[in-house]
């Protein structure tokens, strides 16, 4: 499938050097694949290059939510097109988001696994809310303003909606309804009638009914409709001479009129309507006009920001961070108020995470910036659970860091942290699994050593004991002065190197020097 390259700067390939100063988004979605190539300048934001797929990755779900091979090899053949044009880009540079259809998907694991190596990058699902926010930074980055203003972004298999001020998201909200899902169920053969978009209308109210009250016209002054399906139907009003690009219930009436007068998708001729648009047409108009009805929208503006705008100025703010550890990065501020909100022991937690990463240091010198900030989250958080009960809270803490919203963190990243704290206590046999990665495996060490000096809740006399490694064999350093002073660190240190007997992960042994 060829690329459609729209509104490009230049589509020359950049190599090399060519690259400083330029970030990378690639948005994963249901219905398009899209590559946004773009440079921000003293605040300002510039596109390079812009490519879209229509992969119909979403149309690939089945009723049990597995993924169908052909359509995983539609997506695969566009990430590779895509890593052609990226060659060269440093990865730190690039972010791939994954969103309804791989949330939804039962093997999405494997196909993730094969999407992150034919790209040449790891791939990362997003919940909705978090989608929801990054579609929200797009907009109001590239339309910028002081009003409160609602954002619509129609997906293939989700909605989003956000209420915001500035650059401020105050409600945001993902329900499981696209323009893909509810044409396949409704228009599958292509086939428009009256009853049938009254059906899929139907379908599309209640699920959005729950948001009545939450987005409803009294906290709103202005709408705009971000990405695929309300650029599609602004751009076929415009260009039909209904509407001036607004998209307006009158027009939208208009719209499904017309579709129910062609009777099938192929007989569609409407001006500025692309043929990769037809098939799920019907879906995004039923989404669009009962959004219209229900929340009062007069008038629908086509937005300029999206989600892969988003990721970018995220991108950006996350490297700025990394430069500068007083830079604001939304991840650090999501840790503090989960900590706040589950009354976490806050300087506990930080003991934890100092002992936790001077211990990393040694095993792991080269370690990268980003495996050194997950082991410092997972020290903040790997009490969590306690607020729900003291028994097994690693367990807790495990499954509350995995499904909480944590604005800025993908649900690949929230399973990793789960994985550290799931690991911090107890047997390891729970995360065999995980430990398979060394790099996982050396944060685990590291997190269960600190917990344990930390025992007696207070910081451990410095110095503390030494780490080496050599590969898997893992030595654990004291002198026999420290040993005799800390006969019950001792004892526990003892537990813990059958416990790291019982994996093959790493093999931990404890060696009096001096």
């Amino acid at each position: 499938m060829p690329f459609q390259n729209a509104s490009t700067v230049t589509s020359t390939s950049t190599a090399g050097p060519s690259w400083r100063g330029v970030l990378a988004s690639i948005d994963i979605g249901s219905n398009s694949f899209r590559l946004e190539i773009g440079q921000i300048t003293r605040g300002r934001y510039r596109r390079i290059d812009y490519l879209k797929d229509t992969v119909r990755l979403g149309a690939g779900l089945d009723a049990d939510g597995l993924l169908s091979e052909e359509a995983a090899l539609r997506g695969l053949a566009c990430l590779a097109r895509f890593r052609t044009r990226l060659a060269g880009i440093p990865a730190k540079q690039l972010r791939a988001v994954a969103t309804q259809t791989l949330r939804e998907a039962t093997n999405r694991n494997a196909f993730l696994a094969r999407a992150s190596e034919t790209l040449g990058h790891p791939v990362e699902v997003i919940s909705g809310r978090e989608e929801a926010r990054l579609i929200y930074k797009g907009v109001a980055r590239l339309q910028p303003s002081d009003r409160q203003r609602l954002v619509v972004d129609i997906g293939g298999r989700s909605t989003e909606m956000i209420i915001g001020v500035g650059a401020t998201p105050l409600q945001a909200e993902s329900f499981r309804i696209g323009s893909v899902s509810l044409s396949m169920q409704y228009f599958a053969d292509g086939c428009f009638t009256a009853e049938r978009f009254q059906a899929a209308q139907i379908a599309a109210g209640a699920e959005l009914e729950e948001a009545l009250a939450q987005f409803s016209h009294q906290h709103w002054v202005e709408a705009l409709g971000s990405s695929g399906t309300a650029g599609a139907v602004s751009q076929l009003l415009a260009a039909s001479g209904i509407t001036d690009g607004a998209i307006t219930p009158e027009g939208l009436q208009w719209c499904i009129q017309e579709c129910i007068r062609a009777g099938h998708q192929d007989a569609l001729k409407l001006p500025g309507l692309k043929p990769e648009r037809r098939a799920v047409l019907g879906g995004g108009l039923a989404i669009l006009s009962t959004l219209a009805a229900q929340f009062g929208i007069s008038a629908l503006q086509p937005a300029r920001g999206a989600l892969r705008q988003g990721v970018i100025f995220d991108l950006e703010e996350r490297l700025a961070a990394d430069r500068d550890p007083t830079h604001h990065d939304l991840r650090d501020d999501t840790v503090v108020d989960l900590q706040q909100r589950f009354r976490i022991d806050v300087a506990q937690a930080r003991r934890v995470q100092e002992v936790a990463g001077q211990l990393h240091r040694q095993v792991q010198p080269r370690a990268t910036l980003d495996h050194q900030r997950e082991l410092g989250w997972a020290a903040a958080l790997h009490e969590i659970g306690m607020m729900v009960s003291h028994h097994d809270h690693h367990r807790h803490s495990a499954y509350l860091i995995g499904h909480v919203d944590a604005p800025g963190f993908s649900q690949n990243q929230q399973r990793r942290l789960a994985d550290l704290v799931l690991g911090h206590r107890g047997g390891l046999r729970k995360i065999d699994v995980a430990l398979a990665d060394p790099v996982l495996a050396q944060q685990v060490l590291a997190l269960r050593l600190a917990v344990l000096l930390c025992h007696a809740r207070s910081a451990p006399e410095q110095p503390l004991p030494s780490l080496s490694t050599d590969g898997r064999q893992v030595r654990l350093g004291f002198t026999a002065d420290w040993a005799r002073e800390h006969p019950r660190t001792l004892h526990l240190l003892q537990g813990e190197v059958e416990a790291w007997a019982k994996v093959s992960a790493v093999r931990l042994q404890t060696v009096q020097t001096g």
